[in-house]
């Protein structure tokens, strides 16, 4: 999902199935399109379009990549080129979802994406934003260590170019005039960082009390921040 750079078109990211994950929160939130229209923003090669179209959402897709798009096309039924660090696109009509999965770290100004888009919510729609957690304990850690070290993927993935905590990202839906309405984080991905001999019921035990731990302490153990939220 990671999109918005064109030296992404060489790096494809997979879907995360375990239910902990980002991905698994996204799908479950918004549930069964019903026709209902969505706006993918960051959508690369349709990672989370195409199970979203599978089940009823009609989605419109903004990509930035031109080849990430070209392959993202056929899983939407839309698909916008267009870098928001730019300019906004001229969006078709208005939606009852927006969804920023991983993509406002990536941009300059999010805030400015925001306010250019949410306007064309439709009325009683929702926008799903999820962003990685700057200030998880893995980071303070290495901040204490002296240490600062970017990274191919992650929290501190080289083409990140903006930091978030919890209070951050608060404030920066606030900016777009927008309203938590519900909030959760996701533990460390164990089942994407782990290599395949160790995966079993040791590691989903393992994963399974990690989530828990992130939720007792959202601020210090959540890796990422997933928010639902409504124009105020």
């Amino acid at each position: 999902m990671m999109a918005f750079v064109p030296a992404l078109a060489e790096r494809r990211y997979a879907l995360k199935p375990d239910p902990y994950s980002s991905h698994s929160v996204i799908l479950g939130w918004l549930g069964e399109g019903r026709g209902r229209r969505l706006l993918d923003v960051g959508a690369a090669d349709g990672l989370l379009s195409r199970p979203l179209t599978a089940r009823g959402w009609r989605v419109t897709a903004v990509e930035a990549d031109p080849a990430l798009a070209a392959a993202g096309a056929e899983h939407c039924e839309r698909m916008i080129v267009a870098d928001l660090d730019r300019e906004a696109p001229a969006l078709p009509g208005s939606f009852d979802a927006m969804l920023f999965a991983d993509v406002l770290e990536h941009l300059s100004d999010p805030g400015r994406a925001l306010a250019a888009l949410v306007p064309a919510l439709a009325p009683g729609g929702v926008v799903i934003v999820s962003v990685p957690n700057v200030a998880h304990l893995w980071i303070r850690l290495s901040l204490l260590a002296g240490r600062w070290t970017y990274a191919d993927r992650g929290i501190l993935d080289r083409t990140h170019l903006r930091f978030f905590t919890r209070r951050t990202l608060g404030a920066l839906l606030a900016g777009a005039a927008l309203t938590v309405e519900r909030a959760t984080v996701t533990p460390v991905p164990l089942p994407q960082v782990a290599p395949p001999p160790l995966h079993g019921r040791l590691l989903d035990a393992a994963h399974a009390a990690s989530a828990a731990a992130a939720r007792a302490l959202p601020r210090l153990l959540g890796y990422q921040f997933v928010v639902l939220a409504r124009p105020a």
